[in-house]
C-alpha cells in the first residue's frame, strides 16, 4: 500500500528553500500529505494489486515553480496545498473518474486535474479550483 510521509512530500526542498518555508505552507503540505494518504487507502483497498506509487511533485517554492517547465504561474504547489502522484500505467487515474473515485475524492476534500492534462501522472488539490469542478481542465 502506498504510504506517503511529509518528508517524501517535501522533497528535501524544505532544506534547500528553507527560507520560503513558512507555517502555513507546512500546515498546509501536512493536511495535503493526510488527504492524499486517505484516498490511497481507498484506491489501494479498490485495488488490491496495484503497485506502490510515489510522489512526483509536492512542494515546490515560487523561485522553483517559475524554472518548471509548463508550472501554472498560481500552482497550488506553492502554497503546498497539491501534490502529483505517479501513475504510469492510469490506474489511478482511471478509478478516479469512477463513481467510487469520485465519492472518495468528495469524501477527502479533494479536486484533480483531468487525465488527459497529466499524464503518467495524478494531480490533486486541497482547495477547488477556479470553476469549482471536481475534475478539472487546467
Amino acid at each position: 500500500m502506498t504510504i506517503f510521509e511529509l518528508t517524501d512530500y517535501f522533497m528535501g526542498r524544505d532544506k534547500t528553500f528553507a527560507s520560503e518555508l513558512t507555517p502555513h505552507i507546512t500546515q498546509a503540505a501536512q493536511e495535503t500529505v493526510k488527504r492524499a494518504n486517505a484516498l490511497m487507502a481507498l484506491f489501494h483497498e479498490a485495488n488490491p494489486k496495484a503497485h506502490v506509487r510515489r510522489i512526483n511533485s509536492g512542494w515546490r517554492p515560487a523561485t522553483l515553480n517559475a524554472r518548471v517547465p509548463n508550472a501554472a504561474m498560481y500552482s497550488k504547489h506553492m502554497s503546498a496545498q497539491a501534490i502529483d502522484i505517479g501513475d504510469d500505467d492510469g490506474q489511478l487515474d482511471a478509478w478516479l473518474m469512477t463513481i467510487p473515485g469520485q465519492a472518495a475524492l468528495v469524501a477527502h476534500g479533494l479536486w484533480m486535474e483531468h487525465p488527459a492534462a497529466t499524464p503518467r501522472w495524478t494531480h490533486l488539490q486541497i482547495v477547488p479550483p477556479g470553476s469549482g469542478r471536481r475534475v478539472f481542465n487546467p
